[in-house]
């Protein structure tokens, strides 16, 4: 008997199952997020790893007469897998992600947060059963195509369109290498570059001579004339707060209350914009930079600069007379790697003596904190006492930026046992926190900042005090803005006419709302400071 025809329709069948499944591995291999949601959208562009995919099944069908499923199914989910995670963390946190690097501090971050052991379980067990489903979504996928390219003019089709494809791919990556038209941004780089941090951290620590050059820590510090240092990075402090309009305008009045503050103490304000080399996060490579002179913008680089013996501010301050702090309130896990800075004092959450209750994963509310700094270190007379070079970085503008703690009028009170009530602790915890609407609280986050800054500055800081102010990065691209810039303020509050004078010399405006470029990078600014804090 002779076997019976089959009909078009279904002779076409399985062309339309390949198709379909052809462009459902598009859609997911060329998602793109605007931010700054975690939810991808699909856009109308071709994935170059897929023409090169099919070129590479088609081949496999010439050969063997079939695909080797699990190996394509494997591949295709990880780079879903990865294009997913690239774009959610630039729409985020307006970075890329370094695998490897920011792994590390997941479960750091999520103790810290004191998360539930079930929602920890709950949390992987769905990651799980997610790349689970996704791997099972792209094998059936190529079962598909298998079938489509069993027949060798559907298989020559496909190739020839996908060599075609890449022809153009290539020829517009030449043309415009940054976003060729037609095609989405490729994941191979992001692979590559994952791949390469991740083999150079493992395996080759790197070389000190991948290092930018360190300034010259060679001049005196005679210029600062003995004046005690406060060196503030300030938490998420980024130039959204300037540049942004409703931000701008949400903080108006309390930048004036600061000036006026600081009007009030005596003293005036230069300001400045500087180029952070993190965004979002990474705070260590703001501080390393700052402290250094070294260009930190890639986390080996600053993994290497800890594994060499160039100098730093603290050993600078040290070598003249100065009694060096690392006052650090987020540090609440040994920190061995700290003792590259060469610092004469480390104090962290354990150590700095603070009894009254915990406000968030932070703990130690920063005007507490500053509080428990001048009566260990600034309290003395000047006169009778070595000055002081201090680093205090704040934790309060940390994401998500909330509980806010409340002002304190009474700053003997936040060195006592009972520095809070337990009635303004359980109203700020009970503010909410949102990722989705982060701006209200990073805005009175940054203007609590100020209110207890304004204060200390006005009724308890020493006379000659000179305090630097630099934000450490911006805050995620979920307050700052889907491209934002990596520029961050950087204020200078003295007494000292001479000196703000150099600073305005050195491209500094006088105020708290610095306009026009960078003046360069943070690692830059330690030149910049050493020039002027020398003697004339």
């Amino acid at each position: 008997m002779r076997p019976v025809p089959l009909a078009p329709a279904r002779q076409g069948a399985p062309i339309v199952a390949g198709a379909a499944a052809l462009l459902l591995l598009n859609v997911l291999l060329t998602l793109v997020n605007p931010g700054p949601t975690p939810w991808p959208q699909p856009t109308p562009r071709v994935a170059p790893e897929l023409c090169i995919a099919v070129l590479l099944a088609t081949g496999c069908m010439a050969w063997r007469g079939r695909l080797p499923l699990r190996a394509f199914a494997l591949a295709t989910a990880a780079l879903i897998a990865v294009r997913f995670i690239d774009i959610t963390s630039a729409a985020l946190f307006g970075r890329p992600l370094h695998l490897y690097w920011d792994g590390r501090h997941v479960g750091r971050m999520l103790a810290m947060n004191a998360t539930p052991w079930w929602q920890i379980a709950a949390s992987v067990a769905s990651v799980l059963l997610a790349l689970w489903l996704l791997y099972r979504l792209a094998r059936g996928c190529w079962q598909a195509l298998q079938q489509t390219l069993a027949r060798r003019p559907q298989r020559h089709g496909a190739a020839a369109l996908s060599a075609a494809l890449l022809a153009v791919f290539a020829v517009q990556l030449r043309v415009a290498p940054d976003t060729p038209p037609l095609f989405a941004g490729s994941i191979t780089p992001v692979l590559a570059r994952q791949t390469q941090l991740v083999a150079a951290l493992l395996h080759d620590r790197g070389s000190e001579s991948r290092l930018t050059p360190s300034p010259a820590f060679e001049t005196d510090l005679a210029g600062l004339r003995g004046a005690d240092v406060l060196l503030l990075f300030f938490e998420s402090y980024g130039v959204s707060t300037l540049d942004d309009p409703q931000q701008a305008r949400q903080l108006a009045a309390p930048r004036d209350a600061l000036a006026r503050a600081i009007a009030a103490s005596g003293r005036h304000v230069v300001s400045a914009r500087v180029r952070s080399p993190t965004y979002a996060g990474g705070s260590w490579l703001a501080h390393g930079a700052l402290l250094t002179g070294v260009d930190t913008r890639d986390p080996l680089d600053y993994e290497v600069l800890l594994s060499t013996q160039r100098r730093t501010l603290a050993q600078h301050f040290s070598a003249h007379g100065w009694r060096t702090v690392s006052w650090m309130p987020g540090l609440q896990r040994p920190w061995p790697e700290g003792r590259f800075f060469g610092f004469d004092h480390y104090v962290d959450a354990d150590d700095m003596g603070y009894a009254g209750l915990p406000f968030g994963p932070w703990r130690i509310p920063d005007q507490a904190s500053m509080a428990l700094l001048h009566a260990q270190e600034l309290a003395k007379p000047a006169a009778s006492r070595a000055p002081r070079f201090i680093v205090f970085p704040t934790v309060n503008s940390h994401v998500p930026f909330r509980p806010i703690p409340p002002f304190v009028a009474d700053w003997d009170r936040l060195t006592s046992p009972e520095p809070y009530t337990a009635e303004q602790r359980a109203h700020a915890l009970d503010e909410p926190a949102s990722l989705r609407e982060p701006v209200p609280a990073y805005v009175q986050s940054i203007a609590a900042t100020w209110e207890w800054l304004g204060a200390y500055l006005g009724e308890r800081a020493p006379t000659g005090l000179l305090t630097i102010v630099v934000g450490d990065h911006q805050a995620f691209a979920g307050v700052s803005g889907a491209g934002a810039s990596w520029d961050v303020p950087v204020h200078v509050i003295s007494a000292d006419p001479r000196l703000l004078q150099r600073l305005e010399r050195a491209g500094f405006k006088a105020g708290l709302s610095p306009t026009g470029p960078a003046i360069g990078g943070m690692h830059e600014l330690t030149g910049l400071l050493l020039g002027v804090f020398a003697g004339p």
